[in-house]
């Protein structure tokens, strides 16, 4: 393969518009991904862009590019979809090949973006010797990836090798980017516009095609593609998914829900969550009491996207509760704010906890005191306590 075979993959350099930029342009209802201003643009730069499958990575890549032609020549910015090469010799033989289009043509600066790299075994092996060698000191390279499995061990074969290239996560909307978007720019004084669009957020989550009105059988297909490629079996993960829905929202532990399925080990059960955690699908509140964290007891498990969720129930056949849904937004909000969340249980219980912050979900529960540092949220102030949060 050579660099002209790409020509599909990069029609900016026959001055033709892009297809994921045309689409976005397209859509109805569309914004600028803010996580694109935080990619860093001054070679030498390494970046690692890592999320979920169709919550926009491709798109604002896309977008990015159109942005840079503005400011250089076409041939200065190559983007390759990993996941079409055979093995990381192609790779490594294409970017020799930019190298040295770019000396012929005298472009001084190149932007390079690897998309879905963690579908190609080996990748790194691609790209790892040429910045030893020095020949993308002038370029910023930028790596997506969807399953964090490999992408993110990954990452550390690069030390010292980053530049000042950044890592991103790029997660579906919060509630409040969601309100943005939505063009609903006082939320506070619209109490009931804002619980409308809350309900919509519960069914829709924040990706991209779901708030556009697309079906989402894709990004289920997705997800089993990532099952199926990393030598999981599709039941096993069904009834894990189904034996962790059903439990909601009360705290579990691994051999608990092994008892729930058809007779497979809590070890199996176990790898199985680390794996769903790993592809952004699940988060892991653990109980904490005082200073101290407790990793082998009980844990809260939660989905990481009101769309994921339900998606994930419909496939496993559990019903999803009310109050479960409630209960994760809050504990995946409060996760993206401080990069961590626990919840506690003495005399009584709470769903969420971070610092000295406690948050109780009442929504469908039976009601209890509790103390007065103890925030409890009632169904309908579920989503303005989501629009206090401010998210880094």
């Amino acid at each position: 393969m050579r660099l002209g075979d790409l020509t599909y993959m990069n029609p900016w350099w026959e001055g033709k518009e892009d297809y994921h930029a045309r689409r976005w342009r397209e859509q109805r209802i569309r914004w600028w991904p803010k996580w694109i201003g935080k990619l860093s643009l001054e070679p030498f730069s390494l970046n690692f862009v890592l999320g979920p499958r169709q919550v926009g990575k491709t798109t604002g890549i896309k977008l990015l590019i159109q942005d840079l032609l503005k400011k250089n020549p076409p041939e200065a910015v190559l983007y390759i979809n990993v996941e079409i090469l055979p093995d990381y010799r192609e790779l490594s033989a294409l970017l020799r090949e930019f190298h040295e289009l770019k000396e012929r043509e005298r472009i001084r600066r190149g932007y390079i973006f690897l998309d879905e790299a963690s579908s190609l075994d080996g990748w790194w092996r691609g790209l790892k010797p040429l910045i030893d060698a020095g020949l993308l000191e002038n370029d910023v390279v930028t790596v997506t990836g969807s399953s964090s499995l490999k992408v993110k061990r990954d990452i550390e074969l690069f030390p010292g090798r980053r530049g000042k290239g950044n890592t991103i996560d790029v997660m579906p909307l919060s509630f409040k980017e969601y309100v943005e978007v939505m063009g609903l720019k006082r939320p506070g004084l619209q109490g009931e516009k804002t619980l409308k669009l809350f309900e919509k957020y519960l069914k829709t989550g924040g990706f991209p095609g779901a708030i556009n009105g697309l079906p989402m059988d894709d990004l289920l297909g997705a997800y089993i593609g990532e099952l199926v490629r990393f030598g999981k079996s599709l039941e096993i993960a069904k009834e894990t998914f189904s034996a962790i829905i059903r439990s909601a929202p009360s705290a579990t532990s691994f051999r608990a829900l092994a008892g729930m399925t058809s007779g497979y080990s809590y070890k199996v059960v176990q790898d199985y969550i680390e794996f769903f955690v790993e592809l952004y699908i699940l988060g892991i509140a653990y109980l904490r009491q005082g200073e101290q964290v407790l990793y082998k007891r009980e844990k809260k498990f939660f989905f990481r996207d009101p769309l994921l969720a339900r998606l994930f129930s419909t496939w496993s056949g559990a019903e999803l509760r009310e109050e479960a849904l409630y209960e994760w937004v809050i504990q995946e909000h409060l996760y993206r704010r401080f990069g961590k969340v626990y919840y506690y249980r003495n005399s009584y219980e709470v769903d969420a906890t971070v610092g000295d912050l406690k948050v109780e979900v009442k929504a469908g529960k039976a009601h209890r005191r509790y103390p007065k540092n103890v925030i409890v949220l009632e169904k309908e102030d579920v989503p303005f306590f989501l629009l206090d949060i401010i998210l880094p």
